[in-house]
């Protein structure tokens, strides 16, 4: 997967045909995903984002139950070229969405 291009092709578990194709654009809609997949997903958006100096990222995981927003927040807690992350405010989403700052390539 060349993560430099435009897009990122995603399918650790579907089959070619459900391959789906995301526009690197600094936010990442999680719905259409199974929990399983979220954790290559969001390692490779976020990846891609950064060597595309996108340093600001929308994750979008539903409000739900908020199991969701708990595995992606520790995931980020992991990642090392994460700077930050918090609650998005109301009007981007609320609790329903999680808004990454990611160091750029200096930060220690």
């Amino acid at each position: 997967m060349d993560l430099k291009q435009q897009r990122i092709s995603v399918s650790p578990r579907r089959p070619a045909e459900d391959e789906i194709e995301l526009p690197i654009d600094g936010a990442l809609d999680l719905h259409t995903f199974s929990p399983r997949e979220v954790k290559e997903l969001l390692w490779d958006y976020l990846f891609a984002c950064r060597e595309k100096g996108i340093f600001e990222i929308r994750v979008i995981h539903g409000k739900g139950t908020g199991a969701l927003r708990k595995t992606v927040h520790s995931i980020l807690e992991k990642m090392p070229e994460v700077a930050s992350f918090r609650t998005a405010a109301e009007d981007a989403g609320g609790w329903g969405a999680t808004l990454v700052q990611l160091k750029h390539e200096k930060q220690p």
